[in-house]
């Protein structure tokens, strides 16, 4: 999907860096990126009621996707958990083939698009074929996430993932495991064919790297990927259930965020995914090194996770955005909705992360569109000119945003909107959502109606 040649939007009301601001025209240049921002002008080009910076979908695993609603009935455990679900997308992921996982990506990135995000970065660790044997071409799953993002016009940054190990303990991967497996050798080469593959789209693209988490590698792995990356994104799970935490502790003699704060330099292009399970001490001192906070509270609500400590951590500075990571839900809006509402719960309180400047709508989504742009090593994050035209537009025809100026409008999308309320989506300048619909939505649907339908006669 190619960039669009320069346009402007006029926006009735749009949040810059500076705040809210009224009658504001924002030129896209031909490159993708913010050309111009003018306030107090007349109308000119397409119109909308309101204009926002659209967040980055931090943390995807695109493939779970097509497990939404498999996973609701109680296994034989008394209880079941994190772990049980585990063994069901196991189960699920032997029978995806790459035109599967084409189909999938493309699907699940055309319903980011719709909720507000304009890019992703897709945590990607299903490698090889059933089995466990590489493909001919070792980043052939990457290469059809790659060409997925060709189709809908997503920002992506693609993060291939080492998952060396099934445990601590470097047991062998188990049977549900072993698509996602490589040694050092093997993951280097996957990792510049997928770099290179990633060339063919537009310039906004990126390459990470993601060491799976410290269960699944060690700390040679850890290192050479730390190496590797350089000041790339580097991306990995940490601290999300409680028998990990154990498991990392028995093993290291350290909890997760304890050991890598100790033993690794921790700086801003690390983004550490879900982190539920910190003491007081670790959400500080996590914080303070300017990484990103991944966070993803409608998997961690489904999967029975933990609540992030998300107060303490903001009031310390902390940087933070969102995914969808399972994409049980993709809904921006209800992402933000239920981390603060879990902080509500737990705290009995409200307006939990709202400060004496800002409502809770507007930290929490400022906070994402910057934390997920720097997360995702993106020049995004903030309607200004330079930055990539990553743009949201949302429907000044909704009934809720009826007279709403301001941070109201973002409180009223976060606490009472959903997706209804999106109808304009800009990715570096590619204009992928028009009217609330992706461009090429009915094919893309099409498509994906046709793979779940073989898929099932499958499973």
């Amino acid at each position: 999907m190619a960039t669009n040649s320069a346009t402007e939007v006029f926006a009735e009301q749009a949040l810059l860096p500076s705040g809210w601001a009224e009658n504001v025209v924002v030129s896209l240049g031909e490159d993708g990126k913010i050309k111009d921002v003018v306030t107090g002008a007349n109308p000119i080009g397409l119109r909308v009621a309101v204009l926002l910076p659209a967040p980055v979908n931090l943390h995807s695993h695109a493939f779970q996707r097509a497990m939404a609603g498999m996973s609701e009935r109680r296994g034989t455990e008394l209880r079941d958990s994190f772990w049980t679900w585990r063994q069901i997308m196991f189960r699920f992921l032997d029978a995806l083939t790459p035109d599967d996982v084409e189909a999938i990506a493309a699907f699940v990135q055309m319903e980011m698009l719709e909720a507000g995000y304009a890019a992703v970065g897709e945590f990607h660790y299903l490698h090889h074929q059933p089995g466990g044997v590489p493909y001919d071409n070792p980043a052939e799953l990457s290469d059809r996430i790659i060409s997925a993002a060709a189709n809908t016009g997503i920002g992506l940054t693609h993060l291939p993932v080492l998952y060396q190990y099934g445990g601590c303990d470097r047991r062998a991967l188990a049977a549900g495991q072993i698509r996602f497996g490589n040694d050092l050798q093997s993951f280097e080469k996957l990792y510049e064919k997928a770099a290179k593959s990633l060339k063919a789209l537009p310039g906004d693209a990126a390459i990470g790297i993601a060491p799976h988490s410290l269960r699944a590698v060690d700390e040679d792995g850890l290192q050479a990927v730390v190496n590797l990356a350089g000041d790339k994104p580097l991306h990995m799970h940490l601290a999300e259930q409680v028998p990990e935490v154990e498991e990392v502790l028995a093993a290291k003699g350290a909890r997760p965020v304890e050991w890598l704060l100790k033993n690794h330099d921790v700086e801003p292009n690390w983004c550490l995914i879900h982190c539920t399970q910190m003491t007081q001490e670790e959400t500080s001192a996590l914080a303070s090194t300017g990484a990103v906070a991944g966070l993803c509270p409608i998997t961690e609500s489904s999967l029975g996770d933990g609540i992030f400590d998300g107060v303490r951590y903001l009031a310390q500075g902390g940087r933070f955005g969102f995914g969808s990571d399972s994409n049980l839900r993709i809904s921006l809006s209800e992402e933000l909705r239920t981390f603060e509402y879990s902080q509500r719960l737990r705290d009995q309180s409200r307006a939990t992360v709202a400060t004496a400047e800002m409502s809770t709508g507007r930290v929490l989504y400022e906070g994402a569109a910057a934390g997920g742009a720097q997360a995702a090593g993106r020049n995004a994050g903030s309607i200004a000119v330079g930055r990539l035209a990553d743009l949201v537009a949302l429907n000044g025809n909704a009934i809720d945003l009826d007279g709403r100026k301001g941070d109201e409008v973002l409180d009223t999308f976060v606490f009472a909107g959903d997706d209804r309320m999106v109808s304009e989506v800009w990715s570096a300048g590619r204009h992928v959502v028009s009217s609330g619909k992706h461009v090429k939505g009915e094919a893309i649907r099409t498509k994906y109606r046709a793979t779940m339908a073989a898929l099932r006669d499958r499973l």
